[in-house]
This record gives structure tokens, C-alpha cells and sequence, in this order.
């Protein structure tokens, strides 16, 4: 598992599998654009269902730290993955 700076992702925003682990209602609310929205809870519960081990993924959520604990799973079962540090109030405070 990596961890990246908000101002990372900013750089890398356009081509990479950006999700947002955020309940669907503070995604609706705001989001980072391009992220897709996949609950903490759901993707947990099944990861094959929403990712392919052949892809990488950049996760972020409201502080970073429910998206550092998912990562660090994920990491351990095989997925390549990406921990955006600060999560979405980093990025309001960057942009």
C-alpha cells in the first residue's frame, strides 16, 4: 500500500480509478470529480465484486483514516492500491 498527497492526486487526476469511500449522501453532497462512490461497508464485504486485482485504485474518504484501514486490507489480499493522505477535507484545503 502507497499513501499520496492530495497535491499527488492532483496531478493524477483524469486517467486513474479515483473511489470515494464516503457514505453515497456526502458523495452526492461533494466529491473529488471523477471519483466514483463505493461505501466503506459495501466494498468491504465483497472486493471482487467492485475491483479487479489487475487495476490500481486510489481511495479516500473524509480524513483518511476509514481509507488508510481499507487500504491496508485490500493491500494485504492482493490489490494494488492507493491511500489519498487527508482524504476530501484535504482536498477542499489544496484546491
Amino acid at each position: 500500500m502507497t499513501t499520496i498527497t492530495v497535491s499527488d492526486l492532483m496531478k493524477r487526476l483524469g486517467n486513474i480509478n479515483l473511489i470515494d469511500i464516503r457514505s453515497s449522501s456526502r458523495f452526492n453532497n461533494n466529491h473529488i470529480p471523477g471519483a466514483k462512490n463505493i461505501e466503506y461497508s459495501i466494498l468491504v464485504m465483497d472486493p471482487s465484486k467492485y475491483l479487479d486485482r489487475n487495476n490500481k485504485y486510489y481511495f479516500y474518504c473524509q480524513r483518511g483514516m476509514q481509507s488508510h484501514k481499507l487500504c491496508s486490507y485490500l493491500s494485504s489480499i492482493g490489490y494494488d492500491v492507493v491511500n489519498v493522505a487527508g482524504g476530501y477535507e484535504a482536498w477542499i484545503l489544496e484546491k
